[in-house]
């Protein structure tokens, strides 16, 4: 049976007003396999979007929460930020640094969560009792072959992402995990949790 109404878009890059809700291609499952009832991408997006839900078997893990998953790729398209998929973390390609360059710059990582039952990436980085971060500082995050630990989180509220220079900073060796936080009451999400991270080395 499908589950309806877990999606929280991550739709955020600095500048842009819109938060996308549509997820596309086949219908998407989440982490347990359960399929996902929500309206498709228009073609035209989903071509510029190019997402792919794993790029050379590589993977996140953050290994304090519990979360191992596929890692894929996607472009930011019109100022929107959204994944095609409730079962991996993505890459944005052209917003930040890429891995080859991790060093440089800000990588950019954005994942689903849900609610309603699913189970999706961003589930697991989340406190849904506290409204925080489940991750501490310190924690060991592996985004393919680098090695990263956690510096910090915040949660800012959805309308104020699109404004927040600090969130959007390019700096160099750092990393941003987004996800929406959910609310205890399954209710829409109203903010976004951040978690950034510190690149230490790679991971051999």
């Amino acid at each position: 049976m499908a589950i309806a109404g877990v999606l929280c878009a991550v739709a955020i890059v600095a500048g842009a007003l819109t938060v996308s809700s549509y997820l596309g291609g086949d219908q998407p499952r989440d982490m347990r396999g359960n399929p996902v009832d929500l309206p498709a991408p228009s073609e035209a997006v989903r071509r510029r979007t190019e997402a792919v839900a794993q790029v050379h078997g590589m993977t996140l893990r953050v290994p304090s929460a519990g979360l191992a998953v596929p890692l894929g790729e996607l472009n930011e398209v019109d100022g929107v930020i959204d994944p095609p998929g409730f079962s991996s973390a993505y890459l944005v390609r052209n917003y930040g640094a890429q891995l080859a360059h991790a060093g440089s710059g800000t990588v950019f990582v954005v994942m689903h969560s849900c609610r309603g039952g699913a189970v999706c990436p961003g589930n697991f980085l989340t406190d849904l009792t506290a409204g925080t971060a489940s991750v501490r500082v310190g924690a060991d995050v592996f985004v393919g072959g680098l090695h990263y630990r956690v510096t910090g989180s915040e949660t800012v509220h959805k309308p104020d992402v699109h404004a927040d220079a600090a969130l959007w900073a390019n700096a160099p060796g750092r990393l941003v995990l987004l996800t929406c936080l959910q609310t205890p009451a399954q209710t829409a999400s109203v903010a976004n949790l951040v978690i950034s991270a510190q690149l230490v080395t790679t991971a051999g």
